[in-house]
């Protein structure tokens, strides 16, 4: 694994920041009778990725790093949800989506790859 000084020289988190400010985009059109459901639970999930990262990061332990970025994930998928229910119901078009979708997609295999990376740096000796 390359050896990163800071977390915001991480790819992941780099996207994860990327993908934030988009959904804050696209969200600004959304509907104001959303604002307090899906613009604010899409901008909190979108937000809770690459700040679990960054939390995870601080931490003194690898299990902990582990931990968040188990949580950035679920953030992850939980916004995966709000955007393709957001499109089913009218909220975005598909092709506002899709692109953010397919960043998740990415953004859900780095962060896997950063955590088997982590798990092996833990065990061993």
């Amino acid at each position: 694994m390359k050896s990163f000084q800071d977390y915001r020289d991480l790819e992941v988190w780099k996207l994860a920041m990327a993908i934030a400010q988009e959904v804050y985009r696209l969200t600004q059109d959304f509907p104001r009778d959303e604002l307090y459901g899906l613009t604010s639970q899409m901008r909190r999930a979108a937000v809770s990725i690459p700040a679990n990262i960054a939390e995870g990061w601080g931490r003194r332990y690898t299990a902990e790093f582990i931990q968040f970025l188990r949580q950035a994930n679920g953030s992850r998928t939980e916004l995966e949800t709000l955007l393709i229910l957001s499109s089913e119901i009218h909220l975005c078009p598909p092709e506002a989506a899709q692109p953010i979708l397919d960043n998740l997609q990415v953004i859900g295999k780095q962060l896997n790859s950063l955590e088997r990376s982590l798990q092996r740096k833990k065990n061993s000796p």
